[in-house]
């Protein structure tokens, strides 16, 4: 039980002090003080020190000779991290990175599409079908369930392109269809599904092109759909 404890505690430590340096409550190179930290968490010093070597390595803070600790340079920041895109948008949704994240999937996805329809195996195959059924059982269900349908899909996607460094970017791809449903706040729909049912057919039938064209239109509707709900916000707040 008190391993137990003690895991809870650093995992509770590592989250709030990431979450403090991402939304900015603790600026880049400002001084963490281990002595400081250690009684505002009740925890020993080398529970702290584990805590900041783990922050470390998400390139979120750094270690200098006399000087000690501190919150490293933001563009030191391991931005594409699971956890710190968790922290970053813990509490709110950051449209402008919101929109990067769009840029960025519609870089590569169609990408990934083209290198599935030219390597795909049996076994993606009917892992992908397997993802589509799940959408289109999804369809009007609760967004989260949209949600994880629509990820099981592009996982299986990113999987069948077989290259590993495309693989790494599963978080990105999580990361922009999770804080779509939480800035749209949309319910899957049939037409959805068909989008990716194209993907699918163009991926099964070996057609490269036609497998990118699909993927990017996919994507260019998920981008629109996030313009749209950023201009009714905006309308909202306006008013």
């Amino acid at each position: 039980m008190t391993e137990i404890r003690r895991i809870g505690a650093h995992d509770r430590m590592v989250s709030s002090l990431g979450t403090a340096i991402v939304n900015g409550a603790i600026a880049p190179d400002e001084d963490l003080d281990v002595v400081a930290l250690q009684e505002r968490f009740a925890v020993s010093r080398t529970a702290v020190r584990e805590a900041l070597r783990v922050l470390a390595a998400k390139g979120l803070v750094g270690a200098r000779p006399r000087r000690g600790t501190f919150v490293a340079p933001r563009r030191q920041w391991a931005l594409l991290d699971a956890d710190v895109l968790r922290w970053r948008f813990a509490d709110s949704v950051d449209e402008t990175f919101l929109n990067e994240l769009g840029e960025v999937r519609l870089t590569v996805e169609p990408a990934v599409a083209r290198m599935a329809a030219q390597r795909r195996t049996d076994r993606d195959l009917a892992d992908l079908e397997d993802a589509l059924a799940a959408m289109r059982a999804a369809v009007g269900k609760p967004a989260a369930v949209h949600v994880e349908a629509d990820l099981i899909f592009h996982q299986a996607l990113l999987r069948a392109a077989h290259n590993e460094l495309m693989a790494q970017m599963a978080t990105a791809v999580e990361a922009g269809l999770r804080l779509r449903d939480q800035f749209v706040h949309a319910t899957l729909t049939s037409e959805s599904a068909d989008k990716h049912a194209e993907v699918l057919l163009a991926v099964r039938r070996q057609r490269p092109k036609a497998a990118e064209t699909a993927m990017r239109e996919l994507i260019e509707r998920s981008i629109a759909d996030v313009d749209l709900a950023k201009k009714a916000h905006s309308e909202q707040a306006g008013r």
